[in-house]
């Protein structure tokens, strides 16, 4: 949330996607405050572009939204469960209206070290990890996400060879705001105008 208004001061008059949203924190914030905000999460076996349960059901890697859609698209600790991320990052971007930024958090497993593919898709969209198997929680699948991506610090090469974008990496440790942590970086993708 400190991102968001560092740099969008006027977030809550933004088109704001958030994917994969939790309850608490600067979800539950946006989702308060900010008059264009729009939630989905990835309901496997539905319709995209369709309402699941209240919550309009999107893939990252194959959206249903027109181009220069949002002013901001928001992920937390989604994009290691992607399976194409350079589909997911181009498919964001897309949407993203010039000026617009993804700001998202994403555990930088292997910081120094060059990314790894943890995980690809099976034929019926079962994960095969191709090192130890790996899940994270998910708010709306009790199995859990596969881990598919170990990100390093490689990321902000990846996402501008891929869509163009210019990214940056924000390091926070304040505990005037109760960070100080590991995994407390946070990416800033912005499109240009």
């Amino acid at each position: 949330m400190r991102t968001i208004i560092e740099h969008y001061p006027n977030w809550s008059e933004l088109k704001i996607h958030e994917s994969s949203p939790g309850h608490s924190g600067h979800s539950l914030r946006l989702k308060k405050e900010a008059r264009h905000y729009l939630e989905t999460q990835f309901f496997l076996k539905e319709v995209l572009g369709n309402k699941v349960n209240g919550i309009r059901n999107e893939d990252l890697e194959k959206q249903t939204f027109d181009d220069e859609s949002f002013d901001l698209v928001i992920t937390s600790d989604v994009m290691e469960h992607i399976y194409n991320p350079e589909l997911a990052f181009k498919e964001i971007h897309r949407t993203l209206k010039p000026g617009g930024a993804h700001i998202f958090s994403v555990p930088l497993i292997n910081r120094f070290k060059p990314t790894q593919r943890w995980a690809k898709k099976g034929k019926n969209g079962e994960p095969i990890f191709l090192f130890e198997p790996e899940w994270h929680g998910n708010p709306i699948d009790q199995k859990g996400s596969p881990v598919t991506m170990h990100w390093g610090y490689d990321i902000v090469d990846f996402i501008e060879e891929h869509t163009g974008a210019n990214c940056e990496i924000l390091y926070y440790d304040d505990l005037n705001y109760g960070i100080r942590a590991e995994f407390r970086e946070i990416i800033i993708a912005k499109k240009d105008n």
